[in-house]
């Protein structure tokens, strides 16, 4: 840049120069040359102090925009911005806070992927740890040690229980993750809401047979709403799945659904134990379980997976519970 203010300075003073000398040649009178004289250097300390102020703040300037490239690199630091400038450097200075937010909020998403990735991994490890060791146990028992056919029966049918619960284990991970890593998208279409019940209630039917449970549906017919009917049945079936398993023998579970101006509301109510009002904030934790249902098969996935197929359809879902009363769950879908 000095070099370039200089080479500006030796053209000025050549030009005038020879201006001058052309002036003192055709007029021969000295006073203009002298009043000329005057004029160019006047110009010439203006133009150093114009010169002088741009070079200052271009040093300014380019102090300014190495702080906040620093800082850009630096993710726990903000670049400082005049917002009250409006000049073409304060413009650029702008365009260079925005890449900034920009950069910040991709560290912020890799931060939380990474964040995300750690804990499913973490809680895969927990989850599997005990059937994963009871298998071994079975297996090194019928290995090394001698046993009846009545005792390797009883082995293999417990065999067959670690099983089913690592493999439901490992779907239930497998269609959360894709959820959450936005492999599987929902498609909303008009679908029958009868229809999705269905395909929920269908999965139950067995161990509601079971157990002797009653189980009533109150759903206009031909209602139509846009949702993805295959994973809505997917949440709806989790929640009567919980209904079942979570409700004695001789119990009932009803299903209603009502249809509101803005929402269709899908509640599922049971007369099973209930959930303490203090548990009810934490159900929808991804392997959250009460201390007080551990008898009871399951893994803790199911509610947070009904909750992050709901809030994907920018819906909402509710629980209301009374201890020793029963519980309902109440799923929100909006109508467009």
């Amino acid at each position: 840049m000095k070099k370039f203010l200089w080479l500006i300075l030796y053209g000025v003073l050549s030009t005038s120069a020879l201006l001058l000398f052309g002036l003192f040649w055709v007029t021969k009178n000295l006073w203009a040359v002298l009043y000329g004289g005057f004029l160019t250097v006047a110009l010439l300390v203006w133009g150093g102090v114009f010169l002088y102020y741009f070079q200052r703040k271009l040093t300014l300037f380019t102090d300014s925009l190495c702080r906040t490239l620093d800082d850009m690199m630096d993710s726990t630091a903000r670049p400082e911005m005049d917002y009250e400038a409006e000049t073409l450097l304060a413009r650029i200075s702008h365009r260079l806070e925005r890449l900034y937010h920009v950069m910040q909020k991709s560290r912020d998403t890799i931060a939380k992927e990474k964040a995300d990735l750690q804990s499913l991994l973490s809680d895969i490890s927990h989850q599997t740890k005990t059937p994963i060791a009871n298998l071994k146990m079975i297996n090194e028992t019928m290995l090394t040690r001698p046993i009846s056919e009545e005792q390797r029966k009883e082995f293999l049918e417990s065999t067959g229980s670690q099983l089913d619960k690592l493999d439901f284990l490992i779907q239930a991970m497998v269609k959360t993750s894709r959820l959450e890593s936005g492999v599987i998208t929902l498609e909303k279409k008009d679908a029958l809401v009868e229809e999705t019940l269905v395909k929920a209630v269908n999965g139950i039917l067995a161990p509601m047979e079971k157990k002797n449970i009653e189980l009533t549906v109150d759903c206009p017919e031909g209602l139509t709403i846009s949702h993805d009917s295959r994973w809505t049945s997917e949440a709806l079936f989790n929640l009567l799945d919980n209904a079942v398993k979570y409700t004695l023998a001789g119990g009932s579970i009803h299903v209603s659904v009502q249809n509101w101006e803005m929402y269709l509301k899908i509640d599922v109510t049971d007369t099973g134990r209930g959930i303490p009002e203090r548990e009810q904030a934490a159900i929808f934790k991804r392997f959250y379980r009460e201390e007080a249902v551990h008898d009871v098969d399951g893994i803790g996935i199911g509610l947070y997976l009904v909750r992050e197929i709901i809030t994907m359809q920018g819906g909402y879902i509710m629980v209301t519970s009374d201890v020793g009363r029963g519980s309902t769950f109440s799923v929100f879908l909006p109508r467009e």
